[in-house]
């Protein structure tokens, strides 16, 4: 299983194996044939209450994790990363500027973790 992260304003690159886009609205300014995605996984990215509560504040970080994980729990999209995750390269592809605080690394240690 290799499984990464990469901001969609990168350029795509065929390492990247099987890019899945992992936020719930399309990135700005980003054209879909550009983008190369592969798979447009919504329902994994987190609810719009939480991303709204949430607004990318990374001393909220701690907290925005645990709920993020807890609405995780059961999601059917999660466990279809999982089954791609198996198959090959996959890159998880999000539009966030703070690399550091991004759902897409919570996913990555699910994903990683097999949890």
């Amino acid at each position: 299983m290799s499984v990464s992260i990469k901001r969609v304003y990168e350029m795509p690159v065929p390492a990247d194996g099987k890019r899945i886009l992992v936020d719930r609205l399309w990135p700005r300014g980003v054209k879909k044939e550009e983008a190369k995605i592969d798979l447009w996984l919504k329902d994994v990215a987190p609810s719009a209450e939480l991303r709204k509560w949430y607004g990318h504040d990374p001393e909220k970080w701690p907290v925005f994790q645990e709920q993020y994980r807890s609405e995780l729990d059961g999601n059917p999209a999660l466990a279809e990363l999982h089954k791609l995750s198996r198959k090959g390269k996959v890159t998880l592809v999000y539009a966030a500027k703070d690399e550091n605080h991004s759902h897409a690394l919570v996913l990555l240690d699910i994903l990683c973790r097999g949890a």
